[in-house]
């Protein structure tokens, strides 16, 4: 059977056979390090896509040990994430001095007092375990100028804004030989962060995990690809197999960045528990909440967004928010509290059955978007300029 072809100009641009890019996911606050990782990044850039690294999770130097691990591993394009909120990009990078690693539960005891007590009585009312984990201080989202410059050292082929506009470093990076891309969950943002100079904008619609928006898959993309014109846009949120990417394409998109679907794969950086929680998710079995990381992020459901809406607390800026939200999931997971525990994930999750390899899932995407745009359309479809 021959090979399916399947070619936008966005291959062209990134020197890639097909236009799917695994989203650079990062860690979701149970200890794994990051979604998107080292394997997934391979394992998605040789099947034809284009992987994107997760690097939120990582110290600067961890994160440029994982760039040259990717490329001992593959000579094909690849990508790299980091989270570039204005708060703190617009500020010089936090400095480490004295030990690189403070424990979370010291961090903790420096919020505001309503944030830290209520913390408290959660773990004495629940019986929960004392905090073991320490907060890197060499983070990239504690160093995000010192992250991105090692990513232009490095000359990683795509350099992704996960959070917060990139445009401030989109001259240093073309001058690297590198391309840009930003993610926006408005119009406004795509058409901003296109004018910044950026070379590609994603599009991801309310229903995508993580950090996402509030405007709907096929509401934003078209009216993103008229803000951001000329540059090119790429389709995000509620995309989990070939009629997702299809869908795309026929509304312009020049491809499909896909997060939740990957995540849900052999390479993926989620823990089995997490992994567990997507397969049992329906389409209505996930929340967009501030309580992650003090900005909207979507998460499969569990008790721990009930206990903070009781709370009756403001979310804090991103990120101490995390601190809060990593305390206590560390708690749930010590403790064994599944059910006050699940991963950022999308509203695709109820598409997924199964895990399987990341190159796999690109291959019956791609399979999938051909037999729809090949076959099915033609045969179904009677359309006559």
């Amino acid at each position: 059977m021959a090979k399916p072809v399947l070619r936008t100009k966005l291959c062209d641009i990134l020197g890639i056979e097909y236009p799917i890019l695994s989203a650079g996911m990062g860690p979701s606050l149970v200890g794994e390090k990051t979604g998107a990782t080292v394997e997934l990044v391979v394992a998605v850039s040789e099947a034809g896509g284009l992987g994107v690294l997760g690097a939120a999770g990582y110290s600067v130097d961890e994160m440029r040990d994982c760039i040259r691990e990717i490329r001992k591993l593959t000579d094909k394009p690849f990508g790299v994430d980091l989270l570039l909120p204005a708060q703190t990009v617009g500020v010089e990078d936090q400095k480490v001095r004295g030990a690189a690693e403070i424990p979370l539960s010291d961090i903790i005891k420096t919020l505001p007092k309503a944030h830290y007590d209520w913390i408290m009585k959660i773990k004495e009312e629940m019986g929960l375990p004392d905090i073991d984990a320490k907060v890197n201080l060499g983070a990239t989202t504690m160093r995000p100028h010192a992250a991105v410059q090692a990513c232009i050292e490095e000359k990683v082929p795509l350099f992704c804004a996960g959070l917060g506009n990139p445009g401030f470093m989109v001259a240093d990076a073309h001058a690297a030989g590198m391309r840009v891309l930003g993610i926006a969950g408005n119009t406004r943002n795509a058409g901003r962060i296109a004018k910044s100079g950026v070379d590609l904008v994603v599009a991801q619609g309310h229903e995508g995990g993580g950090h996402t928006g509030r405007i709907g898959s096929a509401a934003l993309w078209p009216q993103a690809i008229d803000a951001a014109a000329p540059t090119p846009v790429l389709a995000a949120g509620g995309i989990g197999d070939g009629r997702g990417v299809a869908a795309a394409l026929a509304m312009g998109c020049v491809g499909v960045w896909v997060g939740t679907r990957f995540l849900a794969s052999k390479e993926g950086g989620a823990l089995e528990v997490q992994k567990e929680a997507i397969l049992a998710a329906a389409d209505e079995d996930t929340r967009r909440t501030y309580l992650y990381t003090g900005k909207t992020s979507r998460a499969t459901y569990n008790k721990f967004h009930d206990l903070w809406e009781q709370s009756g607390l403001e979310a804090l800026p991103f990120p101490t928010q995390v601190m809060i939200a990593s305390s206590l999931v560390e708690m749930f997971t010590k403790a064994g509290k599944k059910e006050y525990i699940g991963p950022f994930a999308g509203q695709v999750a109820g598409l997924i059955q199964d895990i399987k390899p990341a190159a796999r899932i690109l291959e019956e995407m791609v399979e999938q978007t051909v037999d729809i745009l090949a076959r099915k359309l033609p045969e179904t479809v009677i359309a006559k300029a």
